[in-house]
């Protein structure tokens, strides 16, 4: 019998969830009711779950559910176009430029809070944002007060998120020495760092894991991956009997 952790909506996985679920419409079971997911899939073909776990990219539970944050979101962005970062200080008081020390110009929101760099060749970069949105949001932000405090930008601002930080509780301890035997792509050097660096190939990410149960990702894009990234190592923890309750 199967117990399926399926995506939900508050993951931020809307698509993977609604493909997931009409997917499973086209199964019934013995019983002849139709199978959803958010029954137990008991009675499927063993074969048959899966390939749904792998098309989904759906794991079983773990006994805890990790409490994952979303800590900084990393943006570039480009308006395509030169901008005079002299005229921007005139203009706006409260940014801070010292091009002796740092070639940007660092302009500051307090919402969403954030410190977008602003580069005279029109390139920009935003850190300290809590989502993606946030993020995209305070980019935008940035360019329309420049444009409304007199500064010619003729292009809208093209956004690509960078990195996500995130920090997590998996809600149990781990032996990390045990863990960098057993996990692949691990490596735990207690004398020089406290935690386990795990490396995940997908998602592409690099995990920080210590021994509280408590731990780091960064490397993702998405936010989507930012919550595989730690189901994928939670699940594998437990698999492999490294996590203490």
């Amino acid at each position: 019998m199967y117990t399926v952790h399926y995506p939900t909506m508050s993951d931020g996985l809307p698509s993977l969830y609604e493909g997931f679920e009409n997917h499973l419409r086209c199964v019934t079971r013995a019983d002849m009711k139709p199978c959803t997911t958010r029954r137990v899939i008991g009675v499927i073909p063993n074969a048959y779950v899966l390939f749904i776990l792998r098309e989904f990219h759906v794991q079983a539970m773990p006994q805890t559910r990790a409490i994952v944050s979303i800590e900084n979101v990393v943006a570039s962005a480009s308006i395509n176009q030169r901008v005079d970062l002299n005229l921007i200080t005139k203009k706006f008081v409260d940014v801070e430029y010292h091009p002796e020390q740092f070639p940007g110009l660092v302009f500051r929101l307090k919402v969403p809070k954030t410190a977008t760099l602003v580069f005279s060749s029109g390139k920009m970069v935003c850190t300290g944002a809590k989502s993606e949105e946030l993020s995209r949001k305070a980019v935008n932000e940035v360019v329309r007060r420049l444009k409304a405090g007199g500064i010619p930008i003729k292009n809208k601002a093209e956004i690509v998120i960078q990195n996500i930080v995130a920090s997590a509780n998996l809600g149990g301890k781990i032996d990390l020495e045990e863990a960098a035997r057993k996990l692949p792509k691990s490596m735990y050097e207690p004398e020089q760092f406290p935690g386990l660096i795990h490396r995940m190939p997908d998602p592409k990410t690099v995990i920080l894991l210590f021994a509280s149960g408590k731990l780091v990702c960064t490397g993702a894009k998405k936010e989507a991956e930012v919550y595989r990234a730690v189901n994928n190592l939670h699940v594998m923890l437990e698999e492999k009997k490294l996590m203490l309750y």
